[in-house]
């Protein structure tokens, strides 16, 4: 019996989080809604012209780990940082949600990851983002026991920036199929797709990658369409099941020629958009698994992506176990 329900592969990092208007953006030249990669030099200059910030643990798949456990869900976590202050509060933050962590951190440089997200009045972040340690993880970090003890493995796209990632994820996966397990990957970011497009279909169409989620403007980036619903056509080939998420129109569900439409929850104020597809991928993987249906696995996750979307920071405050049977889906 496995001892994980999801092991989570990412990017370490911590999310320094401030509101800023549009001008800001166009100031210091940052690409809305983006995901930008900078380097230690640029990461000062932002750092010092942001306003008042919160510090919190993120990391896409990070936050997917800490989403599993506050429904309940076993989950592990892989991902390096440096023994520095910001390490010590990304490791303090994941176990403190009931992670599993146990990545053994740099000594000395390069420093922990870190990502400057400016949030604007409409809710959109848009994220700077120094790797820092992150770019270090690679097979020697892969602990085969959890690797090969996880229902699935989720991994993130992002990942595929830093080359010893790419190794560290195929080694990963080759544990978990050899195990019977699964594994999920997430797109990221459009401009990820772009770059990894080739490599990301190769991963599905080769069945290293089972599931697959990603939104909107990543699914049509991958096909390289404009047509949403032949995107989902091709995904539906490609993959044995995928989750596409569409902000207020909430998601879709493909699994072969079944379409499943998940509706969003009602929310009282968008604030920060920050985790919404990490947290919509925590739900419906904690549903899955559990054996619930597809559909119930949509549910959860919208509800996940709900109510992280009405607060700054990209970790559930509220017991997201608490608020599954509050909306009659425990």
């Amino acid at each position: 019996m496995a001892k994980y329900d999801v092991l989570c592969i990412g990017n370490a990092i911590v999310d320094i989080i401030a509101r800023c208007d549009e001008k800001f953006l166009v100031d210091h030249s940052i690409i809305k809604g983006a995901m930008n990669l900078i380097d230690a030099e640029r990461a000062e200059l932002l750092y010092s012209h942001m306003g008042p910030a919160i510090e919190a643990s993120g990391g896409s798949a990070g936050n997917t780990a800490a989403g599993i456990a506050s429904f309940g869900g076993k989950a592990a976590y892989f991902g390096k940082v440096c023994n520095d202050h910001l390490g010590h509060i990304f490791t303090h933050d994941i176990r403190a949600q009931g992670v599993a962590f146990d990545t053994k951190p740099l000594e000395k440089d390069p420093p922990t990851a870190r990502s400057m997200i400016f949030v604007t009045p409409d809710g959109e972040r848009s994220m700077n983002t120094y790797l820092g340690a992150c770019v270090e993880l690679g097979p020697e970090d892969v602990e085969a026991d959890k690797a090969a003890n996880a229902k699935v493995v989720y991994f993130e796209g992002y990942l595929w920036d830093p080359p010893l990632a790419k190794e560290a994820i195929r080694l990963t996966a080759r544990h978990a199929h050899g195990a019977g397990h699964e594994v999920a990957m997430t797109l990221s970011d459009p401009f990820c797709v772009d770059r990894y497009r080739d490599e990301f279909l190769e991963l599905m169409r080769s069945g290293t990658v089972d599931i697959v989620f990603a939104n909107e403007s990543e699914l049509i980036s991958l096909y390289q369409t404009s047509s949403f619903d032949e995107a989902l056509k091709l995904v539906a080939n490609d993959c044995k099941l995928a989750a596409v998420t569409r902000s207020e129109k909430g998601s879709v569900v493909v699994r072969g020629e079944e379409r499943i439409i998940v509706e969003p929850i009602e929310i009282d104020e968008l604030v920060d958009t920050t985790g919404a597809g990490d947290l919509y991928a925590s739900g419906f993987l904690y549903g899955y698994t559990q054996n619930r249906s597809v559909a119930d696995c949509g549910k959860l996750g919208s509800l996940a992506a709900g109510l992280v979307i009405q607060q700054i920071g990209p970790r559930p405050r509220q017991s997201l176990s608490h608020e599954a049977e509050q909306h009659g889906l425990a």
